[in-house]
């Protein structure tokens, strides 16, 4: 009897034990879990900084400036000119050249055009020898210059001066007739057209620009410049205002000397620069320098293309251009008749240029840039260059045959009275 008690008291004693010190405590855990609210992200936690709520994600890489790194000096320079090809034959040297450090790029001149098949192959060989993408550039305006004209086997659309389809103030028909240009010029292979002018028509004297201009009213030329380049670039060519800060109120052709122009800054706000300040604002990516001198705003006679005043101050830093600055072709008289060879090279890049059209000798360019420029200097410039090239040039496809002066492109010059 008394051991059954006994075992009874152990068995109550362990029971007692067991819900006191084991299930009590897990059974108040479990409801006071259950009552606890759901938790959110506070805005103190959502403020943090990363490093102390997760790990903080690595930048992403300037692949430009990636690249840059890895390029040799002479790789550099070459980015900075647009050559001719004399003829449509590459040579050993010239190949050698695309493959190791190719130049920015090459402009079309009336030797690289034969048959619209052989040209296209051309440019497509360059293209394909090249280690980067070439700016592939001609002179297609309308008028008395529009280069793809010479193409041997096809008949190119004639395209009417600037000036004439200024006189319709129609901008409508001013981008249908950049659509016309771009779509031909891309049969062939052109990324970048020369065009279009955007000086004002102030002097009846002006012969080298004269009714190139879409008017002698700097609204016209701003609004028609505009509507053609839109034409051209959302048909896949990019497109160039020139020639900067205006070579509308000029008598002397830059092909054969330097003009100077006696304007004042006034003058240029109010006429010459009206155009460009409209393409800047809305999104011109190149503007090519005039071979002109203006001694009111620079206090000499230096031409723009070497004015640090005009490529620096004015452009870039007051109108706030961030595109490419290339000049006009670096063979010209106006320079030619004025300066060394060498010096122009140098000091135009020092000037705040980016892309030099047409030295004589590629060669004597790159050695002079070298020789006279910071590779800082070159670096800012072959950047602009590379993100041009990677923004707007990747995706360019070639179009056929029959966009090449077809009917449709003729009813709409047509238009044009």
């Amino acid at each position: 009897m008394k051991f059954k008690v006994f075992l009874l008291l152990v068995l109550f004693l362990i029971s007692f034990y067991v819900v006191t010190f084991i299930v009590a405590p897990r059974l108040l855990m479990e409801r006071e879990a259950t009552n606890q609210p759901e938790h959110l992200t506070t805005k103190k936690e959502l403020e943090k900084p990363e490093s102390e709520s997760a790990p903080k994600p690595q930048p992403k890489m300037d692949q430009i400036a990636e690249e840059i790194k890895k390029m040799t000096l002479d790789e550099k320079v070459a980015q900075l000119l647009i050559v001719q090809n004399p003829g449509m034959q590459i040579s050993e040297a010239e190949i050698e050249r695309l493959k190791t450090a190719p130049y920015g790029g090459y402009i079309l001149m009336e030797n690289n055009y034969g048959t619209l098949s052989a040209t296209r192959k051309f440019v497509k060989n360059l293209q394909s020898y090249s280690k980067r993408p070439l700016i592939i550039s001609t002179d297609q305006e309308g008028g008395n210059v529009q280069r793809i004209r010479m193409i041997q086997d096809y008949s190119a659309t004639i395209i009417p001066e600037m000036y004439r389809v200024g006189k319709t103030n129609n901008m409508e028909l001013a981008k249908e007739i950049g659509r016309v240009m771009a779509e031909e010029m891309r049969v062939i292979g052109i990324n970048v057209d020369f065009a279009p002018d955007a000086d004002v028509f102030l002097n009846p004297n002006n012969t080298v620009i004269g009714r190139r201009s879409f008017s002698e009213k700097p609204e016209v030329v701003a609004r028609m410049s505009l509507a053609l380049a839109q034409g051209l670039e959302e048909n896949g060519v990019i497109a160039t205002y020139k020639h900067f800060p205006g070579h509308g109120d000029t008598a002397v052709d830059s092909h054969l000397s330097l003009p100077v122009i006696n304007r004042t800054r006034e003058q240029l706000d109010e006429e010459d620069l009206v155009p460009f300040k409209n393409a800047i604002k809305n999104g011109a990516k190149v503007i090519m320098i005039g071979h002109i001198a203006l001694p009111k705003i620079t206090n000499n006679n230096t031409p723009a293309t070497l004015s640090k005043k005009i490529n620096k101050t004015i452009l870039r830093k007051e109108l706030g251009f961030d595109g490419l600055i290339v000049t006009d072709g670096m063979n010209m008289g106006a320079l030619a008749n004025n300066y060394s060879e060498t010096e122009v090279y140098y000091r135009a890049i020092n000037a705040g240029v980016d892309l030099l059209l047409l030295p004589s000798h590629p060669e004597l360019a790159i050695e002079s840039i070298k020789k006279n420029v910071s590779e800082e200097r070159i670096n800012e410039s072959v950047y602009r260059i590379l993100k041009f090239k990677n923004d707007y040039l990747m995706d360019y496809k070639y179009l056929d045959n029959s966009f090449f002066g077809n009917a449709e492109h003729q009813k709409v010059v047509k238009r044009v009275p």
